[in-house]
């Protein structure tokens, strides 16, 4: 009974949401304010993907509240995908209509000798391009071809067209990193609301 199931709530009143999901593999919940300041409270068991959702957090000013429990004794990967399932339906939740916000963001984030840019567009066609080489196979604890389970699932999830790169780099952790901080940085551009749109939602068609 407690296999797939999945809960999710919504304020009418600010731009806020939960989502709960259980599966035989997973435990989630998230909680998100796109209209926040940037705190978290994120715990996956995953040190290095806690590590990174909180630089999501802090530099998008999106709250983040994450509570992860899963079978980590197979590995970390339901863990870590399901984690970008979660977050981005919370996301998806939170925008609602879309109506007024900006739609369109992107970012070239530098660090040290890296740069990744991140291009994003809050369409409701979910889609992901990712070209991100990592030199190693672990950062810390964690597989480095997660990444991109958890950015597919993010962009899936959340309904937008995302595309990362890495343009240049030597460090691993530094790509890692580049790319959820652009990500951040994107997504605070995209999801702010434009006072010139007066509400309306940004397309020709009336609806994303």
């Amino acid at each position: 009974m407690l296999a797939n199931m999945q809960k999710r709530s919504k304020s009418s009143e600010s731009r806020t949401a939960t989502v709960k999901r259980r599966t035989k593999e997973t435990k989630i919940s998230a909680t998100v304010d796109l209209d926040g300041t940037g705190a978290y409270d994120v715990s996956t068991g995953v040190g290095f993907l806690d590590h990174m959702i909180e630089q999501l957090a802090r530099h998008s000013l999106v709250d983040i509240a994450l509570a992860a429990e899963g079978d980590l004794h197979i590995d970390q990967h339901h863990t870590t995908e399901d984690s970008g399932i979660v977050l981005g339906q919370a996301f998806a939740e939170a925008l609602g209509d879309k109506a007024g916000i900006v739609r369109y963001g992107a970012c070239y984030l530098p660090m040290d000798e890296t740069l990744t840019r991140v291009a994003l567009d809050v369409s409701g066609r979910p889609y992901l391009v990712w070209k991100v080489d990592f030199t190693r196979s672990k950062i810390g604890e964690m597989d480095t071809e997660l990444f991109r389970e958890w950015f597919q699932a993010f962009a899936q999830n959340a309904g937008i067209t995302l595309h990362v790169e890495t343009l240049y780099s030597e460090n691993s952790h530094h790509m890692a990193e580049t790319c959820y901080k652009a990500l951040a940085r994107a997504l605070r551009q995209a999801i702010a609301i434009d006072p010139r749109q007066s509400g309306r939602v940004p397309s020709t068609k009336g609806q994303l």
